[in-house]
């Protein structure tokens, strides 16, 4: 198939404390994997696409040669591929300080306290499941929203630089119906903030 699960860059406990590995390994390897799947024979009648970046597929989400269901099938799960793939990306049990994009954001937001505040308010805003974003728009501008499900702001013409999983299986072993102390201690596994 074209499209795989990712591996980590790091081990399901090395989050611990503040996402425990049971949750780790049921998100990555059960979750992430059937989105994945579920990708994969969406675009099986469509070879010309197999070989598409997810991201592209995302991009150009409305034009695809590609009737309704599947149009909605490549939305969904292509999504939850590209969304998880970047959630992982960005923590991680070291941090990394990106110093470029914290001196964008103290311009755009006044600080990194404000900021941490705005994507904090969206992620425990969004009603159900669905993901808290920063994203830079089509004119280079920061901006934080939610999107519900697997939404991804690329469908949007948006590029995305941050994702928090707001969906109940990122954090429901742990913290149970706890959203707002899962994205307080999220904060500490962003590797780079």
């Amino acid at each position: 198939m074209p499209h795989t699960l990712p591996k980590l860059s790091y081990p399901y406990d090395a989050l611990e404390p503040y996402i425990d590995a049971k949750t780790m390994e049921i998100h990555h390897s059960q979750h992430h994997q059937t989105y994945v799947d579920k990708l994969n024979t969406a675009l099986e009648k469509y070879p010309q696409l197999q070989a598409k970046p997810v991201a592209e597929l995302l991009r150009d989400l409305n034009s695809l040669p590609v009737d309704d269901t599947d149009r909605t099938a490549i939305r969904n799960h292509g999504g939850g591929v590209y969304n998880h793939n970047l959630f992982w990306e960005v923590m991680g049990p070291n941090k990394e300080i990106d110093q470029a994009l914290v001196e964008k954001l103290n311009e755009r937001f006044g600080s990194i306290v404000e900021f941490k505040k705005l994507f904090s308010a969206a992620a425990a805003g969004q009603f159900g499941s669905g993901w808290a974003w920063l994203v830079s728009d089509q004119a280079g501008v920061l901006q934080v929203y939610n999107l519900p499900n697997q939404d991804c702001p690329l469908t949007l013409g948006h590029t995305p630089i941050i994702g928090l999983d707001v969906w109940e299986h990122a954090y429901y072993l742990k913290y149970q119906n706890r959203r707002a102390e899962y994205i307080e201690e999220w904060w500490n596994v962003l590797k780079i903030l």
